[in-house]
């Protein structure tokens, strides 16, 4: 018995049906039902193909999937519940087979095997979106690649270009036909932007700034296939860039018993690290994942009598390397681990060791060699993308297995408020020590301690890398017979602020024998602090340390005898009469490098930085502070951007009136110099500061003060540099006066709120007498005047969070209506006006209707006389543009009718002539040249033609019929008229539309003929011949 189905409603054939059986239903493999009924093994239903014809068919045929179902009964709707792009990637490949197979047929065989390529991507990518594995980026990259390669493929068969926005298809009846109009236009471009092989994307353009998006290299260590070393090993592994000839990431130790195992047996499938913060950046540097061997054992591997068996060195053993480049593209495209294998070299002399992993890279084969040709480390691999709460959300078992986390050396893009940071990393770089009366050269072992003031050493603040606790001291791996060893290791420090200052280092020297006692010799020592005299602290430097002689009878207890000594020459020079120790000698002959680079949030190198922040100690410096502020580099003061501004705002609440103006220079430098491309990214860090971390209550009223004191002084002052900074700023002038005036009503309980509102009114009213200002003499108040107009939009939101809707558009209106008309200005400054209005149409302030009625009279009036006078057409474009998308999103709002009827008012009449004037000097041009201007015909032509359809669209009967009832005689009907017939005459006529632009043409003779049907049944006979005529016209035109 046939029943209807309740969840098999939709599916697709995976095996082809004949419809051998009565009422059987033909199906092909790929084709989509709707299943109406089931009976026993059966379906009864429709192809979507032919819903007209009902038959049965095998319910094992069909892959049921997903839908969602209305209307359930005979008359219902399936619609399948799948990303809508993947059911328009499956509907194009089923038209594409057929039209495929012609071109074989008609010998078009380049295209031909150009078009199976793609329908291979395609099916390719239709398969990962499907997977349901991919993150979000991945899934839009994806998508990008889908679309690209659809409008390719319909181009170039000739079929119609599918219009769409977020890479899904639009339905024509829910956007504006500006809207249509620009989708159009952005898949032409993306179409010839890809190449013939559609295999290259180009980055489209016009994107927003957006914070970037962090990289990260999952990295796991498998095994190391090695039989010939007999002894535990360190693997340290680091990211190394070959061009700049450095590390840029700390490293990873991977700690190995002499069986190849982990020493540690809680360790085991365990072994891995994720490499972090990598900027795009970096992903373009020549990286190397490069992998240092150190074996833990005898002095010399295959001499038993060198050294005693209990004594155990750090030796030196091989490395090896792997390009980041040459495997990226892979790991991009599998998007999950990736095995490779890394083979171990040995270098051929130990002095070379530094630098070994270079010689590897430029392949001087004569410096290096392969103990074994199955000798290797065996690692996988995987990129990761996204800041790390996403990446710990997306892939919860890679965090399971023991992860080591390996910073970059350096800080990441962006550093947000709250992120703490206090690593010191130090490079071992070199020595050059005496022989001592020794016949052969010495093996040097470096020992190094944290050592703070008071002499403690410090515990747990050395790492030799991530993934292994940290330890109390570091001993250095040991060269043998050299006495200029290299070492080029890298230690962090990761030691505590508050034990930061104070602290030094001690580096003790000593000889390893190996003769049968195996003695290790103290033979000098060298120190470093940490902080200078003046509370900066180490430089990124290398720095040159003395060596003082000392032997294993010296006593280090008394730490004070040896750090009253000069460690290094500058220390030497700044006190040259420091008496020598009777118990430490310097040896004049022997020299001890190291290299640190800091990477801290809370101290740093800066002596004017320092000052700003230490500013309590030199309460008398604080004017001269604030004014050095700008000779800080921008990374720094980015890297201590929360403690600085806190600073600022401290400094306020202490002395408002002597400090106020320092500081809000000071604040206004800050924000510009986020405005610099390079800082840009660390907006978010701004944003993030106010809202969770600002705490100036009273700040307002200062910041106010100030900003208004600018302005009213710029109709006198020569030289505006400081009023164009602040105009520049103003974005987050207003965010700090509307969150410290959040935080001041919060305390108090909303007292002196008609000051305040008073004080902005104020404010405004300097904002309008700065633009009314003439600047047409005046090329420093013109560039003061654009300043203001370019910040000015970015208020609106702030405002809004302390004003209504109308009270922000009254502001707003009286603001844009004080700028003086398109005639009495110049016109650079005309566009920065038009600019300004763009900016506030497509702010959230316009998206209001509230809004909209008092600002689209103002912003109509100055779109007017441009299009009168025929100046900057495409930016006057672009804002209708925007105001015909938002009316029609509000479509079904009870104002839009009073919207439409004032842009009928203002702008048809306008809009008609525009494009009857471009049309004419598109023709004359035409005739000129023999060919079209496209420049006029596809940029200006096609924006206003958009624009007018927009408005046409639009208009209800209501309109048009009041629209002809204010035409005062019937000559002024019938130029109109004439006008607007001779637009769609000449439209037709242009092609102003491709040929594949389908749903535009149809809409353009579907608004032909409905303005021909509204003007006929409005005007009398004497006028329908007219009419007739042009709509046939067009008619024929647009068919042809």
């Amino acid at each position: 018995m046939w029943t209807p189905t309740e969840e098999e409603k939709y599916g697709v054939v995976i095996c082809s049906f004949r419809g051998s059986v009565p009422q059987g239903l033909v199906l092909e493999i790929g084709e989509t039902v709707q299943i109406l009924e089931k009976c026993e093994g059966w379906y009864r239903g429709v192809s979507t193909k032919k819903p007209n014809v009902k038959g049965i068919f095998p319910a094992n045929y069909i892959h049921l999937k997903k839908a969602i179902v209305s209307n359930r009964g005979q008359y219902e709707t399936v619609v399948p519940l799948e990303d809508s792009i993947v059911t328009e990637v499956t509907a194009t490949l089923q038209e594409w087979a057929s039209l495929w197979k012609q071109l074989y047929v008609k010998h078009k065989v380049d295209l031909f095997y150009k078009l199976r390529h793609v329908m291979n991507e395609l099916i390719d990518l239709r398969r990962q979106l499907l997977s349901g594995h991919l993150t979000q980026d991945q899934v839009r990259e994806v998508k990008r690649h889908i679309t690209v390669r659809l409008d390719w493929g319909n181009e170039h068969l000739g079929l119609d270009l599918v219009p769409r926005k977020d890479f899904e298809v639009v339905d024509s009846d829910q956007i504006s036909v500006s809207d249509l109009y620009k989708m159009h236009l952005s898949s032409r471009q993306s179409v010839q932007q890809s190449t013939s092989q559609v295999d290259t994307m180009r980055p489209r353009h016009g994107e927003t700034c957006r914070m970037p998006v962090p990289h990260h290299f999952f990295l796991s260590l498998k095994s190391f296939t090695y039989n010939t070393i007999g002894e535990d090993t360190d693997v340290f592994f680091s990211l190394y860039d070959m061009r700049e000839g450095k590390q840029i990431s700390e490293r990873f130790l991977v700690r190995l018993n002499k069986n190849g195992g982990p020493r540690n047996p809680e360790k085991i499938e365990r072994m891995c690290a994720l490499f972090t913060d990598l900027s795009s950046k970096d992903m373009k540097r020549d990286l190397y994942i490069v992998a240092h061997v150190i074996r833990i054992g005898r002095m010399l591997l295959n001499d038993s009598k060198k050294g005693p068996p209990h004594l155990h060195y750090r030796r030196p053993y091989g490395c090896a390397v792997l390009s980041i480049l040459d495997v990226l593209q892979s790991l991009t495209e599998v998007k999950e681990e990736k095995d490779f294998v890394l083979k171990v070299y040995t270098c051929n002399n130990e002095s070379e060791w530094s630098q070994i992993h270079e010689n590897i890279i430029r392949k001087s084969s004569a410096k290096y060699s392969a103990p074994s040709a199955s000798h290797g480390l065996i690692i996988s691999l995987q990129l990761l993308r996204g800041d790390m709460e996403q990446i710990r959300r997306e892939n919860p078992m890679i965090f399971n297995r023991g992860l080591a986390i390996t910073r970059k050396l350096g800080f990441p893009d962006v550093i947000m408020p709250g992120d703490i940071r206090n690593d010191l990393y130090l490079t071992l770089e070199k020595g050059d020590f005496e022989r001592g009366g020794k016949s052969v050269q010495k093996n040097i072992e470096v020992t190094m301690y944290v050592l703070y003031a008071d002499g403690e050493i410090l515990k747990d603040c050395i790492s030799l890398g991530s993934g292994e606790p940290n330890r109390s001291s570091y001993h250095s791996f040991v060269l043998y017979h050299s006495n200029s060893p290299r070492w080029g290791e890298i230690i962090k420090l990761p030691i505590p602020i508050d034990r930061f200052r104070g602290s030094h280092l001690r580096f003790e020297f000593r000889h390893c024998s190996t003769k049968d006692k195996g003695e290790k010799k103290l033979f000098g020592f060298a120190f470093s602090t940490l902080m200078r005299d003046d509370g900066t602290t180490l430089s990124d430097d290398i720095h040159e340390l003395y060596v003082y002689k000392c032997d294993e009878n010296s006593t280090f207890n008394n730490h004070a005898l040896y750090l009253g000594l000069p460690c290094c020459k500058e220390d030497y020079n700044g006190c040259p009469n420091i008496p020598s120790s009777l118990i430490f000698q310097r040896s004049t002959k022997e020299s001890f490098f190291i290299s640190t680079q800091l990477s801290s949030t809370k101290l740093t190198q800066n002596v004017d930085l320092l000052a700003l922040l230490k500013w309590k100690a030199f309460p008398d410096r604080i004017m001269d502070v604030l004014g050095r502020l700008r000779h800080v580099s921008g990374e720094e003061i980015v890297k201590f951007l929360q403690d600085i501004l806190d600073t600022l705002f401290v400094i306020l609440d202490d002395n408002t009136e002597k400090y106020g103006l320092l500081v809000f220079q000071s604040l206004v430098f800050i924000i510009n110099l986020l405005r610099d491309i390079k800082y840009f990214h660390f907006r978010p860090v701004m944003d993030t500061y106010i809202q969770k971390h600002f705490a100036g209550a009273l700040a307002y009223k200062e910041l106010i003060r100030c900003l208004k004191w600018y302005m009213d002084c710029s109709a006198e002052l020569i030289r505006q540099d400081h009023i164009q900074e602040a105009m520049r700023a103003l974005e987050y002038l207003f965010k700090f006066i509307v969150q410290s005036r959040i935080l001041y009503s919060r305390a108090t309980c909303g007292m002196e709120e008609e000051q305040f509102r008073s004080s902005i009114q104020e404010l405004f009213q300097s904002i309008r007498f700065v633009l009314s200002l003439d600047s047409r003499n005046s090329e420093t108040l013109l560039f003061t005047q654009a300043a203001l107009l370019n910040s000015f939009p970015t208020i609106f939101d702030e405002l809004l969070q302390m004003f209504t809707v109308q009270e922000v558009a009254e502001f707003v209106r009286g603001t844009l209506g004080s700028m003086p008309s398109t005639v009495h200005i110049g016109q650079s400054m005309d566009v920065v006006k038009l600019q300004s209005i763009a900016r506030t149409v497509d702010s959230r302030l316009f998206s209001f209707s509230e809004s909209r009625r008092i600002l689209l009279p103002v912003v109509l009036h100055h779109i007017h006389l441009h299009l009168r006078q025929q100046k900057e057409l495409l930016i006057c474009s672009g804002i209708l543009g925007s105001i015909f998308s938002i009316v029609k999103t509000s479509s079904l709002e009870a104002d839009v009718m009073e919207e439409v009827e004032m842009m009928v008012e203002s702008l048809l009449d306008v809009l008609l002539q525009t494009l009857l004037t471009i049309m004419s000097k598109s023709h004359a041009q035409e005739a000129v040249r023999g060919q079209r201007c496209p420049q006029c015909t596809a940029e200006i032509t096609g924006e206003y033609v958009s624009c007018l359809l927009s408005l046409l669209r639009q208009m209800c009967d209501t309109h048009f019929q009041h629209l002809l009832d204010n035409f005062q005689s019937k000559d002024e009907l019938k130029e109109f008229l004439l006008k607007i017939f001779c637009v769609f005459r000449n439209l037709m006529k242009m092609s102003v539309f491709p040929r594949d632009w389908m749903v535009m043409r149809l809409l353009t003779s579907n608004l032909c003929f409905l303005l021909a049907n509204q003007t006929n049944d409005a005007c009398g006979k004497g006028l329908a011949h007219l009419v007739s005529l042009y709509s046939a016209e067009g008619y024929l035109a647009s068919t042809l």
